[in-house]
């Protein structure tokens, strides 16, 4: 299987809320809207400091990661960030990789909006077992 991509849309979720609040207009609420690499392999998103530097999402904690050839770097982790694709929703963190580092949606975000890779046409798709909303297990 080839590499897979998707649209997805980014947004700073304390503008969010800042906007619920009245705080910041709607058209303030930073967002960004990116290809990115679909990678199943990968548990969790990763941005680069270029879209970290737009979204101004706040930082929670430094964390280790061990990369494909073992080596184990510490990467920023910053969020929480609104993730979305079709009609899916997810919030969650992100590692920030390196200057312009190709930006990944990794599976934990995947779970979290019910999509999948589809292997023969090699795109991001909603589950079609769960087209309007997404279902997600508990057990």
């Amino acid at each position: 299987m080839g590499l897979v991509y998707a649209d997805i849309e980014l947004t700073n979720c304390e503008d969010v809320a800042l906007a619920r609040k009245h705080v910041i207009g709607e058209n303030e609420i930073r967002r960004l809207n990116l290809n990115m690499l679909v990678d199943s392999g990968a548990y969790m998103m990763a941005i680069n400091e270029t879209i970290q530097s737009q979204l101004e999402l706040p930082f929670i904690e430094k964390r280790k990661v061990q990369m494909a050839d073992s080596r184990v770097v510490e990467y920023d982790v910053v969020g929480p960030v609104n993730v979305k694709f079709a009609n899916r929703k997810a919030t969650c963190s992100a590692f920030v990789l390196p200057g312009d580092s190709e930006p990944l949606l990794g599976a934990i975000p995947m779970e979290e909006m019910d999509v999948l890779i589809h292997p023969l046409r090699q795109e991001l798709i909603v589950n079609p077992e769960h087209p309007n909303y997404a279902v997600l297990k508990m057990k």
